[in-house]
């Protein structure tokens, strides 16, 4: 007989300063005296939605009254199997309060610290560190002051999540233009990811490192220490192998391309969404669609397990 599954839905709730409701599990339980998002077993019969709301009322005394998905986690215990089915709250009545007289918190994603969560849990973390954009820079690179002007344009948006993507650019040329990049990045409060060497990378002031799929697949370990302080690491991605190697070295997130057809990449074949969603379901990371994709396409990545969209024509200004 192998391990019970249990598919659990979990809640991420914040407040006005973006801060996450979580709740100390009891100590006589599986986990217990550790911190995780409120929620419960899904029971037979329910859709998620509904058995989000039920655990809700029946453990914070709120009504939900919109939810999306935000991530899908599978973790194997051992002695069980759970799938922790996340929505992200979006709006609802009623003040939280611990009806079980659990102790409740309210905690910014950055503070959250890892260890003091069950293991399934930590992917979730992630997804909370993360905007639903991620742009990809695209054209002019070799003439910096229209490029950053359009960058400027980008983050005066709200893009928080930039991708310096130079690939002509010398490493001369590519630092210079990283330093600026990055002061305008901080200044908007937004986060920049070189997509370069990691040995040159990590002499250039940067919020992360983002690996092409061949970067990927060289090396033995992750680049950057797993801690909000040392930056995030993500990779390109397109198929199985290369999706189950960016979890075995614990990146933060990972792009899946593409997802329609691409006048860059004219010759790959597309994935479709179905194909996205079969590819990300057993992926414990954050994934971003990319390809052919703009910020109309958010509702239909969060609805196929997307952490929401990645983009170079899609999402830098014209």
């Amino acid at each position: 007989m192998g391990p019970r599954r249990i598919h659990v839905m979990a809640a991420a709730i914040a407040d006005g300063d973006g801060r996450i409701l979580v709740t100390r599990r009891p100590d006589h339980v599986h986990q217990g005296g550790l911190w995780e998002f409120p929620g419960g077993k899904l029971e037979p019969g329910e859709t998620p939605e509904q058995g989000l709301a039920r655990e809700l009322a029946e453990e914070l005394g709120v009504t939900v009254q919109a939810s999306r998905p935000l991530i899908r986690v599978h973790h194997d215990y051992g002695d069980r199997h759970i799938l922790l089915d996340v929505r992200r709250v979006e709006s609802y009545r009623g003040e939280p309060r611990g009806l079980d007289g659990q102790p409740l918190a309210w905690l910014h994603p950055d503070a959250m610290d890892p260890a003091g969560f069950p293991a399934a849990d930590r992917p979730i973390i992630n997804a909370l560190r993360l905007p639903s954009l991620l742009l990809i820079t695209g054209a002019d690179p070799a003439r910096p002051e229209a490029f950053l002007a359009r960058l400027d344009q980008a983050l005066g948006r709200g893009i928080r999540l930039v991708q310096l993507r130079a690939h002509d650019l010398d490493d001369r040329a590519y630092a210079a233009l990283a330093e600026t990049a990055f002061a305008r990045c901080e200044a908007a409060g937004a986060r920049l990811l070189l997509n370069r060497d990691p040995e040159q990378a990590r002499h250039l002031p940067h919020h992360g490192l983002h690996l092409s799929a061949r970067a990927l697949s060289r090396l033995e370990r992750r680049p950057l220490a797993p801690d909000p302080s040392t930056g995030l690491v993500g990779a390109s991605c397109h198929d199985q192998a290369e999706l189950a190697r960016a979890a075995a070295l614990g990146l933060d997130y990972a792009l899946l391309s593409p997802v329609k057809h691409t006048p860059t990449h004219p010759e790959a074949r597309p994935l479709g969404w179905d194909r996205f969603a079969a590819l990300a379901d057993p992926v414990p990371l954050p994934l971003y669609a990319l390809g052919g994709l703009d910020p109309d396409d958010l509702d239909q990545a969060f609805r196929h397990g997307a952490q929401g969209i990645a983009g170079i024509r899609g999402l830098w200004p014209e």
